[in-house]
């Protein structure tokens, strides 16, 4: 016996009214970084101890720069969606939950842009 009214198992929602919207987002990111992380991991790996010029000569090609930026905006999307149901299942004070999602959303916001800015400054 269910204690979900026949129009929550319909539309897939569940107590919190959002259904499995973060857990897919968070999959989906998640098997999205997998390539990703790698590409990562071999493209820093080749510099390490190289001169800043040829890090910033690697960024200047598109495709690397693309696939920098793609991999920050993925990362910092699944960071927060990660944080945010830390915050939900641990927090129980209104207010103070309503603070740390505020940051939460915030920094990765602030990061992601200064990343991207950064970048793209290398690029042009």
């Amino acid at each position: 016996m269910s204690l979900e009214t026949p129009l929550h198992r319909v539309q897939g929602l569940g107590a919190a009214h959002s259904g499995t919207t973060h857990f897919w987002r968070q999959r989906i990111t998640a098997v999205a970084l997998i390539p990703l992380a790698i590409w990562f991991a071999v493209s820093a790996l080749r510099f390490v101890g190289a001169q800043s010029f040829d890090v910033t000569t690697f960024f200047q090609h598109p495709i690397d720069a693309a696939l920098m930026g793609v991999f920050i905006v993925i990362l910092l999307y699944h960071m927060q969606i990660g944080l945010q149901s830390v915050i939900d299942d641990y927090i129980h004070h209104t207010g103070l939950k309503i603070a740390a999602i505020i940051f939460n959303r915030g920094f990765a916001i602030l990061v992601g842009v200064v990343s991207v800015v950064a970048l793209l400054r290398i690029v042009v």
